[in-house]
This record gives C-alpha cells, sequence and structure tokens, in this order.
C-alpha cells in the first residue's frame, strides 16, 4: 500500500479527520462539496494543520461555476496559494481554463509558479476540456505534478476508457489522480488499468443532516485495494 495514494476530498476538517481515521494518506480540504468544492476558510487551513500530521492539500478555488476567471479572480487564487504556502500546506490544488474549453495556460502557469515548492494538482477543470490529449499536454507544460481526473466524463465509470489511455501516456510525466465516484465497487478495475492515486470523499449526510467523511467509506476502498497489492 506504501505506493498508493488514498486521498480524501474533505469538506470540513472534520471531515479531513475522518479521512485520516479511515485511512486517507492525504487530504484536500474544500469546502462547499455540493457545488463542486471552493476554497476553504483560513481559519479551516489553519485548523487542520493543527489537527493533521497528514499531507493537507487546498483547493484553490474562488467562486462556482465555470473555471474561466478574470484578473481580479486570479489575483485572488494568487493570494490564496501564497496564504497555504506561508502556512506549510503540502500541496494546493488549481487549473484554469479558457472560455473555447482549452487550458489557459497563462493563467495556470502564474499559479504554479506562485505554488512551487509545494506539490501542485490540476484539478477536474480538465474534465469540462474538449482534447484529452492537447489538453493533458498543456497540464503537463505548465509544471503540474498530478491530475485529478475521472477521464473527461461525469465519473470515472463513464471515463474509464480515457482513463486508462491517460494512464498508459502519462507515465513518467504527470501522476493521474483517479477522481468523481470513486468508491470500493470501482477501485479494482481502476487499479488494473494501472491507477495507483485515488481521490474520494466518502461523504454522506451524519445525523445533523451535514455533508461530512464517514471514515467508514475511505476504508472500504482501502480494503479492497489490498487485496490487490
Amino acid at each position: 500500500m506504501n505506493n498508493l495514494v488514498i486521498e480524501c476530498c474533505a469538506n470540513s476538517v472534520q471531515s479531513a479527520i475522518n479521512g485520516v481515521k479511515g485511512g486517507a494518506n492525504r487530504i484536500e480540504l474544500c469546502n462547499n462539496l455540493e457545488n463542486g468544492g471552493l476554497t476553504p476558510k483560513y481559519e479551516d487551513i489553519i485548523k487542520a494543520k493543527e489537527k493533521l500530521i497528514t499531507p493537507l492539500h487546498i483547493l484553490i478555488r474562488p467562486r462556482e461555476g465555470s473555471f474561466i476567471y478574470t484578473n481580479d479572480e486570479l489575483n485572488q487564487i494568487l493570494t490564496d496559494i501564497t496564504f497555504c504556502k506561508n502556512v506549510g500546506c503540502a500541496g494546493v490544488v488549481i487549473g484554469s481554463l479558457n472560455i473555447d474549453g482549452s487550458i489557459n495556460k497563462k493563467q495556470t502557469k502564474a499559479m504554479v509558479d506562485s505554488a512551487k515548492p509545494m506539490h501542485i494538482t490540476f484539478h477536474r477543470a480538465f474534465d469540462e476540456c474538449n482534447n484529452l490529449l492537447r489538453n493533458l499536454k498543456d497540464v503537463i507544460d505548465c509544471g503540474c505534478d498530478t491530475l485529478l481526473t475521472s477521464g473527461q466524463e461525469k465519473n470515472v465509470c463513464l471515463g474509464f476508457e480515457k482513463l486508462k489511455t491517460l494512464v498508459s501516456i502519462s507515465k513518467g510525466r504527470i501522476n493521474i489522480l483517479a477522481g468523481g465516484g470513486v468508491n470500493h465497487e470501482n477501485v479494482k478495475a481502476l487499479f488494473k488499468i494501472g491507477v495507483r492515486s485515488f481521490h474520494l470523499s466518502g461523504s454522506e449526510k451524519n445525523s445533523n443532516g451535514i455533508l461530512e467523511t464517514n471514515s467508514k467509506n475511505i476504508l472500504s476502498v482501502i480494503k479492497k485495494l489490498k487485496t490487490l497489492v
């Protein structure tokens, strides 16, 4: 299991704690997961840093909707990246698109340059793009370390064949982090095509009606993967 990444997409500090309890070895912290995730509050980032020793990556997304950003929004993104670097986060999760569905290389490169030497993941904005191979090359050219994707489809099951292609052609160039509907029922198939990094929230409504990671859902994925390694 040492060569596998199990990243819990946590929409709160408590979800992050639950994810680690379930066995996740990396956390992506965000809020507003119901709408695709947004940048968490600074105080939550600091609190998560205080409570966790697990590597903490922060989603940097200033608003809902498209991934086409104005200059003011880009400046806010860069400010948030700098904050994450200054407080010692392990990584950030970023990305920007053009109106035609291509990667906005200028803005993404600015984010990457601001974030280094933190680990940099290009998020699922990639799944709204328009050309699998060209988009992959652009993300790599921008200097990202990891690509979070469901294979440019709604979820990993629908994007399975494209994920297979991405894993095959990306070796030694960028790490493919499969995300979007990952669970204990499909990790075996993903593992068999070469995926070694898995992204999931494992979330469900708790007793108070709040969406929160359930550690058992993370654990069930890990148990399945342990039968494969």
